[in-house]
C-alpha cells in the first residue's frame, strides 16, 4: 500500500470512528447513542463495510508490524460490555490479521483469592503490554466501577478497612483510574477504550438465539439472565464511568453494538487511528550497519551451495 493509500485509508477509518469517540464526558449522555446507529453508513452499506473492514485488517498488520520493529510505544485496547454485546467477535475480527508474536490478550473474570488480596489495579497490571505489543483487556479494572458498583456488596471480600468504604468511593476510584491512565500515557503506553453498546431488546434476541442454537449453547450463562434485571443500574454506572474517565489521553469509543458489522468496523478504525497518530515506522539502519549488509550481501552471493547427496 502506497503512502498515500494509507493516508486515504487512515482518513477514511477516522470519520467512521471519530463520532463515538468520547474525549471529554462532561456532557456525555448514554441516551443520546443508539445501540442501532450505523451512522455515517446505512444498512445496504453493509457488503461495503465488510470490505473495508477487510482493508482496516490488512493496514492493522501492517502498522502493526511497524510498532513491533519500533519498539518504542505500547497500545493497550480495552474493552467493557454488556454480556452479549459482541466483544469476543470484535477482537477476533479486527485482530485476525495480526501477527501474534506481537499482540496479548487477557480476560478478567471474578477476581481470585490472591488478587483480592491485593489492590484492585494489580491483576491488570502484571497484563500490561510490553513496548512494541498490543495489549487486549476483555473487561478491565472498569469491572471495579461497574459490576462493584452494581453490586457493593461485592467490596466486602476485597477486605479493605472500613473507614475507606465511603460515598466517596466511586468517585475516588474514578480520579485514581484516570491518574493511572495518565501516568500509563505518559511512559507510551496508548491506551483506546471501548464500551460496546448493545439494547435490551438485541441482548434479549441473542441470548434466545444462543438457546435456540446447539452449537451457541455453550455461550449461555444463566447469570447472564440474572444480570439483566439491573439493566437501569449497569447503564448508570456506565454513564457515569464514561463521564468521569473519558479524557483526551484515553478516550472511550461508545460504539452502538446492535450491527456487529458496524461495531467492527468501528472498532478497527478507531485502533487504526490509534496506531496511525504514533508516528510509526521501522528503524533507520546508520552508515556502519549499512556496511554490514552491504557485506553480508555480498559473502551471500559468493557463497557455494552444498553439493547434493
Amino acid at each position: 500500500m502506497t503512502p498515500m493509500k494509507l493516508k486515504k485509508l487512515v482518513e477514511e477509518m477516522r470519520n467512521l470512528c471519530q463520532p463515538y469517540c468520547i474525549t471529554d464526558g462532561q456532557d456525555f449522555r448514554l441516551k443520546n447513542v443508539d445501540p442501532s446507529d450505523t451512522r455515517p453508513l446505512k444498512p445496504e452499506d453493509k457488503a461495503r463495510a465488510k470490505e473495508t473492514l477487510q482493508t482496516g485488517i490488512e493496514t492493522l498488520a501492517k502498522l502493526q508490524d511497524m510498532l513491533y520493529a519500533q519498539d518504542s510505544w505500547a497500545v493497550l485496547l480495552i474493552f467493557q460490555a454488556m454480556d452479549a454485546a459482541g466483544k469476543d467477535g470484535a477482537i477476533k475480527h479486527v485482530m485476525s490479521g495480526i501477527n501474534p508474536q506481537g499482540c496479548q490478550v487477557a480476560s478478567f473474570k471474578a477476581p481470585s483469592a490472591e488478587e483480592q488480596d491485593h489492590d484492585y489495579l494489580w491483576r491488570c497490571q502484571k497484563r500490561l503490554p510490553e513496548r512494541g505489543h498490543i495489549g487486549i483487556f476483555n473487561r478491565s479494572y472498569y469491572e471495579e466501577v461497574l459490576v462493584v458498583r452494581v453490586h457493593p456488596e461485592l467490596l466486602d471480600k476485597q477486605k479493605l478497612p472500613s473507614t475507606l468504604v465511603s460515598k466517596k468511593i466511586w468517585d475516588q476510584r474514578f480520579e485514581d483510574i484516570c491518574a493511572f491512565e495518565r501516568y500509563l500515557t505518559r511512559n507510551g503506553i496508548a491506551i483506546r477504550k471501548f464500551f460496546l453498546h448493545i439494547s435490551h431488546a438485541e441482548q434479549k434476541r441473542r441470548f434466545l438465539e444462543r438457546l435456540d442454537t446447539p452449537e451457541k449453547n455453550w455461550k449461555f450463562s444463566a447469570a447472564d439472565i440474572a444480570e439483566r434485571r439491573y439493566w437501569r443500574e449497569y447503564m448508570a454506572a456506565y454513564q457515569d464511568m464514561i463521564r468521569a474517565t473519558a479524557t483526551p489521553w484515553a478516550p472511550w469509543y461508545v460504539v452502538p453494538a446492535d450491527h456487529k458489522w458496524f461495531t467492527r468496523a468501528v472498532v478497527a478504525g478507531a485502533v487504526i487511528d490509534a496506531l496511525a497518530s504514533l508516528d510509526l515506522r521501522y528503524p533507520e539502519v546508520d552508515k556502519g550497519q549499512r556496511a554490514e549488509l552491504a557485506a553480508a550481501r555480498k559473502a551471500l552471493r559468493a557463497a557455494r551451495e552444498p553439493p547434493a547427496r
